[in-house]
């Protein structure tokens, strides 16, 4: 179990779950009012620690600068939400749903913790509510018997005030949006071509007996029957196709940078100093204020 001198190695260092794998950051430790004892531990998960839960820590232990507890992340990441901030204590029904959740008997964990001699862990924290081995926080835990516990708080031992803000980290993360690919296919297209077709036709020539040709004409028979055939010829379309490169193609990812305005909560701590006084040479006994401090 932790104790109260651990507290200071258990805040603002790593928690590791069951398996060894880190669930987060711890920022604050809840005290039981009564006892005194380290109950409850809040983990500031995520990828920009924005999601807060809460981690019994009665079987917890410290080692080597981290605090190991006996539940995955999983397990953690997904405990009912407690608004550390709402009011300062968890409420019954809040702190029973955490208890129902881990699997943790509710009266008898208390009888464990109350029974005499050593195994009592009740009585191995001391007396008082949230002392000085705390840190940051301002919230704590009623239980069904009475428990009463705080988040313990940060007391550097002087009159000091620690005040603390959060700070928004923004990072980025490469992620898939989609793919593209190349696919051929083939699509048969209709295409016209105007080409010039030559035919032959048939054209009778006659021509007068001249002395030029007396002798080709007066080389047949004198009177009778004759043929002569002329063979006529004509031009019809051929298609034929071939396949020929024409041109490259390729996929290529180009990178572009866009602005983006990314806006997160913060939580941010003020401290004001007031002062009054008692002015006795003033009428009435008039009082002066202090207002807050410049911030």
């Amino acid at each position: 179990m932790i104790t109260r001198e651990q507290i200071p190695a258990v805040l603002d260092h790593p928690v590791l779950g069951e398996d060894g794998k880190k669930i987060g950051e711890a920022k604050h430790v809840f005290l039981d009012d009564t006892t005194g004892a380290p109950e409850w531990v809040s983990v500031k998960t995520g990828m920009f620690g924005g999601h807060e839960t809460f981690v019994p820590i009665r079987d917890a232990r410290v080692i080597d600068g981290h605090t190991e507890v006996p539940y995955s992340k999983s397990k953690v990441k997904d405990a009912p939400h407690i608004d550390v901030d709402g009011g300062g204590h968890l409420s019954e029904d809040e702190e029973h749903r955490l208890y129902d959740y881990y699997g943790i008997d509710w009266d008898g964990s208390w009888s464990r913790g109350n029974q005499p001699g050593e195994g009592g862990w009740a009585h191995q924290g001391g007396t008082g509510a949230a002392g000085t081995a705390g840190a940051a926080g301002a919230a704590g835990m009623t239980g069904a018997a009475g428990a009463d516990a705080r988040a313990a708080h940060r007391d550097s031992g002087d009159d000091a005030m620690t005040r603390s803000e959060e700070r928004m980290h923004v990072g980025v993360e490469r992620r898939e949006t989609g793919r593209a690919r190349l696919r051929k296919y083939v699509v048969t297209e209709e295409e016209e071509r105007t080409v010039p077709l030559r035919h032959e036709e048939v054209r009778v020539e006659r021509e007068p007996i001249t002395d030029a040709n007396r002798d080709a004409a007066l080389s047949g028979p004198d009177i009778g029957e004759a043929e002569h055939e002329v063979v006529l010829h004509e031009e019809r379309p051929v298609v034929e196709t071939e396949a020929v490169p024409v041109e490259r193609v390729r996929l290529t990812a180009e990178e572009h940078t866009e602005q983006e305005t990314v806006r997160g909560r913060v939580r941010k701590e003020r401290i004001e100093g007031t002062a009054e006084e008692t002015d006795d040479s003033r009428p009435g006994g008039e009082r002066r204020g202090m207002g807050p401090e410049h911030r």
